[in-house]
């Protein structure tokens, strides 16, 4: 995802690490990054908020059972699968354009 106007740190990227800073595990750097990025850019922020939504809607529901760490490698893994095939997917569109 994009929203057409350039930034510092590119929408795509931003929303990749948008789990890894609403749990608190993005280093120093990167947080302000993400801050930075979604002072600036509405889509990005309502997305954000979106995914901030379900992770609380998430820990309510599942929060007092502890993650197996197997599960959470895999989740994980698996997330970071779908985000190269969707950046690899925005990058055959650009080239076809």
């Amino acid at each position: 995802m994009s929203c057409g106007n350039h930034h510092e740190t590119p929408c795509d990227e931003v929303l990749a690490r948008v789990y890894t800073y609403l749990d608190g595990e993005l280093e120093e750097g990167g947080c302000g990054e993400v801050r930075d990025h979604l002072d600036e850019c509405g889509p990005c922020l309502r997305e954000y908020g979106l995914e901030e939504a379900v992770k609380k809607l998430v820990n309510k529901s599942c929060g007092c059972e502890p993650v197996p760490d197997d599960l959470r490698a895999k989740v994980l893994g698996r997330i970071e699968q779908v985000c190269g095939e969707i950046r690899s997917g925005d990058a055959k569109t650009t080239e076809r354009a």
